[in-house]
C-alpha cells in the first residue's frame, strides 16, 4: 500500500533518546554481556556462578554486571554473603530471542 507522503507520521525519538540507546546496545555488544543476559533471563544468579559459566573470572564478571546495571538491564539483592543479580528490564527477552533466533537456531543466514 502506497501512502500519501503528507499523510506520514514520523515515529517517537530525539537524538538524545538514540544516543543513550546506542551506548546500552554498546553495552550489550559483548559475548560474556550477552551470556550474562540469557543466563538472567532464566533465573537469579551470583557473580560466581556467571563468572564460572563465561569462563572469566569473579573480578571480570563484576566489572560486566557494573556496565550492565548502570544502564538499568539488572538489579543486585543481597542475600547473607551472596549477592544476587537479576533482570530489571524486560526488554532484555525481545533482544535476546531475537540473538537466539538469528544466531544460536541452528538455522544460519548467509
Amino acid at each position: 500500500m502506497v501512502t500519501n507522503s503528507k499523510s506520514k507520521t514520523k515515529p517517537a525519538g530525539t537524538p538524545q533518546a538514540f544516543a543513550q540507546a546506542a551506548e546500552c546496545l554498546k553495552t550489550l555488544a559483548h559475548p560474556v554481556r550477552l551470556r550474562m543476559v540469557q543466563l538472567l533471563l532464566h533465573g537469579r544468579y551470583t557473580v560466581g556462578e556467571l563468572a564460572e559459566d563465561c569462563g572469566v573470572p569473579d573480578n571480570v564478571a563484576s566489572e560486566h554486571l557494573r556496565l550492565m546495571q548502570r544502564c538499568g538491564f539488572f538489579t543486585s539483592e543481597r542475600e547473607g554473603r551472596r549477592v544476587y543479580y537479576q533482570v530489571a528490564e524486560p526488554h532484555l527477552a525481545n533482544i535476546m530471542e531475537c540473538v537466539e533466533n538469528r544466531f544460536l537456531s541452528g538455522k544460519r543466514r548467509k
